[in-house]
């Protein structure tokens, strides 16, 4: 029996058993889908592109260069020169396929920290999708919200959870060339105490709650917390996702402070390192932070009410802060629809992060707290992730350290700090081109109109293209 046979064997015997679960059920859709798109995909790229750009942001952080051209080759960045340059003038260029982004301001692709990508749903709305959909409808979802991030110029993201291991799977079909995407770090299902704000069975009759609660990501006591992180390391996820405080969605009238003990916060955060994974810590109230901070967390997700205290630890530790200011405009708009999509505590609680948004960042940005950019789309909706730019300068940054909040810090935070977030010789090619200027006004980020990612062309709806879409 060949390999091959002996794998198709071994697929319907356990497709066939017990173990055949809802997760192992999303990951085969998956595939599926995944399957159908190949013929679609062209393969990765093995020639060149010479990508010539009116002005050029190669290093965010820095002022950026005037008429510049990139040679890109193998899906990398392989040299970039002052002016426009003949393809005759490099020693890869004599086959490479010209890309005129002359009249365009071309920076590097962006990334956000913070998604949720199997829904946009929330609210009441949410909850009934949590127990009408299954893992088939959340895989197709997810693969939909991948592309809309990656065409608004989102060359990589950071998936802070999600139920069914879907964005596990999905991670791995956008990184083999299957499927659309960013490329996304993912921290499968997060982490919370007992009636923590992870606890999936919040809101629901005692009798729903063991078909719930069955992920294994609740945990009590240090040991169980240990073990859970673990659960989540042999899932093969590339960052732990932990929630310290409550949050202004969990369906219970807790308030948004400390929910976590110390030695459970700590036993994560030290499992995690152990395994070198890093930890994002959803945390509102102050003292929740500070216990993440102390504990080691490597970013504080939110941070809606941290004080001076908070601020120090985070300048102390270097940790940094992902602010989701853009969940204040997916709660604005879902009421506008209906102002019954929010009920009880959890109505009150959106009213008043409305309208506390914001207050955090106007504390970090003069302190120099180290910022890093996320919308926690999902929250607000997928596609419209540039619109945390406008929030961020709204809220004491300029355009310059927004974009570099979305590219050379978020690279850092993502450990990709070597591949991504500058358009540096020998990392990944993945850009953006916009017209108009960024730097002086930072809302053209919401009409990226070309993206490349690892040297393919993904979007190019400029005028003279035919508005067309790669894949």
């Amino acid at each position: 029996m060949t390999t091959r046979a002996r794998m198709h064997t071994a697929n319907r015997a356990l497709i066939s058993s017990r173990t055949f679960t809802p997760a192992l059920a999303g990951a085969v859709l998956v595939a599926l889908a995944a399957s159908s798109a190949v013929a679609q995909a062209p393969s990765p790229t093995s020639s060149c592109s010479l990508v010539q750009a009116g002005r050029l942001l190669d290093r965010p952080g820095h002022a950026p260069r005037g008429a510049s051209t990139v040679l890109v080759c193998n899906g990398h960045i392989e040299a970039v020169r002052d002016g426009f340059v003949e393809a005759s003038a490099f020693a890869n260029g004599a086959n490479a396929t010209a890309v005129d982004l002359r009249d365009r301001f071309v920076l590097p692709g962006l990334i956000d920290s913070h998604v949720h990508l199997t829904s946009d749903k929330a609210g009441v709305e949410g909850q009934l999708e949590g127990i009408s959909k299954g893992v088939a409808d959340h895989a197709y979802e997810a693969a939909v919200n991948a592309r809309k991030t990656l065409g608004a110029g989102f060359t990589t993201v950071r998936n802070l959870g999600d139920e069914d291991g879907v964005t596990l799977a999905l991670r791995d079909a956008v990184a083999a060339g299957k499927l659309p995407g960013p490329r996304i770090i993912d921290a499968g299902v997060a982490i919370s105490a007992t009636a923590g704000h992870m606890d999936p069975t919040l809101g629901f009759r005692d009798e729903l709650h063991d078909a719930i609660d069955v992920h294994g990501n609740t945990c009590d006591g240090a040991d169980a917390c240990r073990k859970a992180v673990r659960r989540q390391v042999a899932r093969g996820v590339d960052v732990i996702k932990i929630a310290t405080t409550g949050g202004v969605n969990s369906r219970i009238g807790a308030g948004l402070g400390q929910q976590m003990f110390d030695d459970e916060a700590r036993a994560i955060v030290e499992t995690a390192h152990l395994y070198k994974k890093k930890v994002a810590v959803h945390a509102h109230g102050a003292d929740g932070i500070a216990l993440a901070l102390r504990a080691g967390a490597d970013s504080i997700e939110h941070g809606t009410l941290m004080d001076d205290a908070d601020i120090k630890l985070l300048r102390q530790t270097g940790a940094y802060y992902v602010p989701t200011l853009s969940t204040v405009n997916g709660y604005k708009e879902r009421l506008a629809k209906n102002p019954d999509a929010y009920t009880g505590e959890v109505r009150e609680k959106i009213e008043w992060r409305i309208g506390i948004t914001g207050k955090a960042l106007e504390r970090a940005v003069p302190a120099g707290v180290k910022i890093a950019f996320g919308t926690d789309a999902g929250v607000s909706l997928h596609g419209r992730n540039a619109d945390e730019f406008e929030l961020m300068v709204a809220h004491g940054m300029t355009p310059a350290t927004a974009i570099a909040a979305a590219t050379v810090n978020a690279a850092d935070l993502l450990g990709l700090a070597d591949q991504v977030g500058s358009l540096d010789v020998g990392k990944r090619a993945d850009l953006i081109a916009v017209s108009g200027d960024p730097l002086s006004d930072v809302t053209v980020l919401k009409r990226v109109e070309f993206v490349m990612k690892d040297g393919r062309v993904e979007k190019d709806v400029r005028a003279g293209n035919g508005g067309a879409v790669a894949r």
